[in-house]
């Protein structure tokens, strides 16, 4: 319990640190987070029967990570994020000089490390520039409000919890649980706009139930993807904590939803 909080209270600082810092750092990192999450994928998904391509799909996330930066960060066109589909097309390539009797599981699964894994972490840089020029309080916003509903769902779970969430994937998982996650989350997003301003106060709220909701299911579709794969942690980086696929498990459907909610706002 020491080294969970520990890591926990490190990880967060971090976090912060990286979001406020300037804009490159906070790209590069968590570009970074993003290729070491489709690491992680390659490696708790890589079997008998399936193996995915991990030097290409690993670069190809490093590519698209990196052009995505370059063009928030107004040093290329967006022409340029097309370089990202010869990349991608290596992935066809490879597996053609592959002796392998199911290729296109490999193709699948490498293809689905860099959508899950890698793109969430894309549009999530992209909040902090969806104004044009670096801003680091709508990602960071972001994360205080992931973090409330972990934190509001835990607390009201473990006072209140009762009728199961969705049993066959998460069985501690409650109703009560999601209810009072969802409500600190929109609390906190309440007092957000006062110190972080950017949005209104119901844009703030509005972003809050979306983190509520689909950061639940975020949680619930890792939780499936490591019972079908017979694990329960996606890795050991974060003692205590797990891999960052389970640290960011909510980021990564609710960061892009975001993302597109904000742009068309």
């Amino acid at each position: 319990m020491k080294t969970r909080a520990i890591t926990g209270i490190f990880f967060v600082l971090v976090l912060v640190a990286a979001t406020l810092y300037n804009g490159y750092v906070f790209a590069a990192f968590f570009s970074l987070v993003g290729l070491f999450s489709t690491k992680e994928f390659y490696d708790i998904s890589k079997n008998n029967q399936t193996k995915p391509l991990m030097a290409v799909g690993l670069l190809s996330s490093l590519l698209l990570s990196l052009l995505a930066s370059a063009y928030f960060l107004n040093a290329i066109s967006s022409k340029y994020l097309l370089l990202s589909i010869p990349c991608l097309s290596l992935v066809y390539l490879c597996s053609l000089f592959l002796k392998r009797e199911q290729p296109f599981h490999d193709i699948a699964y490498t293809f689905l490390g860099v959508l899950y894994g890698t793109v969430p972490f894309i549009f999530f840089i992209g909040l902090g520039f969806i104004s044009g020029t670096f801003n680091p309080y709508l990602p960071l916003g972001f994360l205080i409000m992931l973090w409330s509903n972990d934190t509001g769902a835990y607390l009201s779970g473990r006072a209140f919890g009762r009728t199961k969430l969705f049993e066959r994937i998460s069985p501690n998982k409650t109703w009560e649980g999601f209810v009072g996650g969802l409500a600190l989350a929109v609390l906190v997003a309440l007092n957000l706009q006062q110190y972080f301003g950017t949005l209104t106060k119901m844009e703030w709220a509005t972003v809050a139930v979306l983190i509520g909701v689909f950061g639940t299911l975020g949680d619930l579709v890792e939780s499936m993807l490591k019972r079908s794969l017979g694990i329960k942690d996606s890795g050991h980086i974060l003692p205590g904590h797990g891999g960052f696929l389970d640290r960011f498990d909510g980021l990564l459907i609710a960061g892009p939803l975001v993302f597109v909610l904000l742009n068309m706002l």
